[in-house]
Parts: C-alpha cells; sequence; structure tokens
C-alpha cells in the first residue's frame, strides 16, 4: 500500500510545522502550501528538524486564489487536506477585518470548493477556533454551544465552520472541524501574548528589559501544547465513522496573570516586581472566559492532552531565554 499524501495549508506556521513533522513521522508525503512572497519563512519546519526532508514538497498557491488550489489539488491528488491557513491573530484582525474576512473565512470556502471539484474524496480538516464562542457565560464550552464571537477573526472563522458543514451535508464530503482551544508552543509567533510573556521573562532574565508590559491580565484562557493539539487533527481525520466537530481542549482555564506567575516562577522571579499592565494595550472587545470539554473527542477516538500547561510554560521560557543567549 502506497503512503498517504496530504495538502497542509499555512504550513509554515505553528501548526503547520507541528502538524507536518508527525505526518511525516508517520511515512505521509506531505504538500505544504506557501504564498510566494519574500518574508517567508521556514525556521519553524527548520526547528523541527524536517525542512530538508524528501517526503516535504513545498507548493506554491494561495488559499485566497481558487485557481491556484484547483490546480494545486489536481496536480497532488490528497488523501488528507489540514486547512491551517488564515488570518490568526485576533487582535490583528481589528485592523485588518476585510483581509482577514477574505483569509480566514473566503479562504476556507475557496478550500472545499476546490477540494468538491478536484478530490471530492479526499477528507478535510478545517481548523475552527475556540474563538467562535467568544462571550460565553456557560461555563465549559462543547460542540452544543451556541457562537457569539467577538472580534473580526472569530466571525470570520464562524463563516468557514458554517460553510464546512454545509459542504459535509450538502456534499457528502468528510469535512472534520476542530473546535481548538488555544494551544501554544516555542514555535508561537510574538503577536500571541503567550510568546509576549514568555519571550519577555527571557529578555529580563538576559538582562535586556526591566518589565513586561501586557493588557488584559485578567482574561482566562484553555491553554495546551500544539503538539498535542496536531495529533488530534490526524487523528480524527483516521475515524471510520461520520465526520463531525470536535472541541479540542485541556478542560482546564487559567488567567494571563497566572500564566505570568508560573512563566517567572520558572526562572525564581515574583511577577509582581516585573509585570506591569496597560489598559490602553486591551482590545476593543476581549473575551473574558474561554475553557474547553473535549469528552466527545475522548469518546470518539481516544484523544487526551499529554503536556500540562506547566511544562508547556517552562518548555517556551527555556526556549526563549536560549534562543536570545544564542543571539
Amino acid at each position: 500500500m502506497e503512503n498517504k499524501v496530504a495538502l497542509v495549508t499555512g504550513v509554515t506556521g505553528q501548526d503547520g510545522a507541528y502538524l507536518t513533522a508527525h505526518l511525516l513521522g508517520l511515512g505521509y508525503k506531505v504538500y505544504g502550501l506557501r504564498r510566494r512572497c519574500s518574508d517567508t519563512s521556514l525556521a519553524r519546519l527548520n526547528y523541527l528538524g524536517v525542512l530538508d526532508n524528501s517526503h516535504l514538497v513545498f507548493v506554491d498557491g494561495d488559499i485566497t486564489d481558487l485557481g491556484s488550489l484547483m490546480r494545486i489539488l489536481e496536480d497532488t491528488k490528497p488523501d488528507e487536506v489540514y486547512n491551517l491557513a488564515a488570518q490568526s491573530f485576533v487582535g490583528v484582525s481589528w485592523h485588518q477585518p476585510l483581509y482577514t474576512a477574505q483569509a480566514t473565512g473566503l479562504g476556507a470556502l475557496n478550500v472545499f470548493e476546490a477540494v468538491r471539484a478536484k478530490c471530492p474524496k479526499a477528507r478535510v480538516y478545517q481548523a475552527s477556533s475556540s474563538e467562535m464562542f467568544g462571550y460565553n457565560t456557560e461555563g465549559m464550552q462543547n460542540e452544543q454551544t451556541l457562537f457569539n464571537p467577538r472580534s473580526p477573526y472569530a466571525v470570520a472563522k464562524v463563516f468557514a465552520h458554517h460553510m464546512a458543514v454545509n459542504y459535509r451535508c450538502s456534499f457528502n464530503m468528510h469535512i472534520n472541524c476542530g473546535i481548538l482551544f488555544n494551544h501554544e508552543s516555542p514555535l508561537r509567533g510574538l503577536e500571541f501574548v503567550t510568546r509576549k510573556i514568555t519571550h519577555g521573562v527571557a529578555q529580563i532574565v538576559n538582562k535586556k528589559a526591566d518589565r513586561l508590559i501586557l493588557g488584559n491580565v485578567e482574561a482566562k484562557r484553555d491553554w495546551g501544547h500544539a503538539r498535542d493539539y496536531v495529533q488530534a487533527m490526524h487523528t480524527m481525520l483516521q475515524y471510520q465513522g461520520s465526520p463531525d466537530d470536535y472541541v479540542i481542549a485541556t478542560g482546564h482555564a487559567i488567567s494571563v496573570y497566572e500564566f505570568c506567575r508560573l512563566a517567572f516562577e520558572c526562572v525564581g522571579l515574583d511577577v509582581k516586581k516585573w509585570l506591569v499592565s496597560d489598559p490602553a494595550l486591551a482590545r476593543p472587545a476581549d473575551v473574558p472566559y474561554l475553557c474547553g470539554n473535549a469528552d466527545k473527542a475522548w469518546k470518539t477516538f481516544a484523544w487526551r492532552p499529554t503536556i500540562t500547561v506547566a511544562q508547556l510554560i517552562e518548555e517556551m521560557v527555556w526556549a526563549d531565554i536560549g534562543a536570545q543567549r544564542k543571539q
């Protein structure tokens, strides 16, 4: 039996890099979709040691360009398509709402339409987001929780999610939606608060800064490790039952402040001495609490996270400290 073929959009991002490494480890041939632009970074794939793998092939295209997706799918004939590409920064979506809608929302629709036209039997993973739940006061969120998006990014993700469900039902396509809660790693971009924290702690340790400045530190999130979460993406596509939606989360939420406390604790520092909260940095509309119930994923395909938030934070802090010392 020939090895499976996967197409991964967003291959140069955090999730794309971890997923590619996971698939290559399982013997897949992976086609990684990347935009042809001067600042495309392959650093994450290099960090994971898969950049020179002969079974990883880059293809030039863009999820906002349906024609390029059609061509790529016709050429590669993938068994599985993982749509991870998006404008994924919640804060940036307030400054670029139209682009966010085009890339995150319509981009996903382009992927579904291209798959329907060129490889309708392929299994598709759509990266949905816990941000779709938005402002919610019902406790833990699961697959039945109503969406109440609070940012242009979240609204675009809701559109993409509903289109995935409609293509699944209307065209009998095998599309699974992973409603992933926050998942981090040393490969997280500096635009995200978790990397701002661990990078800031590293700067203080390396005497490159004398404080860490953040916006709202009271917001609570359910944080896991990207390595665990990409395994869930792959596992749900292997399930032989009907495609569905699955919350992927740890079931444990902590505040941004607590994340900071644990990060400073890794290096023996007191968070109260170094952290400054500036209300001017808060988002126009923030989500106070997100915590997911992943029981459905456990009951369906036995997925559970293996890395705790404390282990995640420690890995990120020391990775940032080491990286800065090499500079």
